[in-house]
């Protein structure tokens, strides 16, 4: 698993630290961010929950087959 938060997006309603407080934690300014070394979810159940919980869908959680993929590789099947 390989989380990031899209801080361009992020606009600082915690609810990602409400509910996995392990693995994400809010800077001086407000906005979210995953903590150091946590990347990975640190295996917290809770992480894909925080995503939806998101009120502007700032975080992405990729599995870690995803996470190396390029975009060629994360496409749909071709048409």
């Amino acid at each position: 698993m390989r989380i990031s938060v899209d801080r361009d997006v992020c606009i600082g309603a915690g609810q990602c630290v409400l509910t996995a407080p392990r693995v994400f934690t809010q800077d001086d300014d407000g906005l979210s961010e995953v903590l150091a070394g946590r990347e990975d979810g640190h295996g917290s159940p809770l992480v894909r929950e925080a995503a939806r919980a998101c009120p502007v869908s700032a975080i992405t959680v990729r599995d870690a087959r995803e996470a190396g993929a390029g975009p060629a590789d994360r496409a749909g099947p071709a048409d």
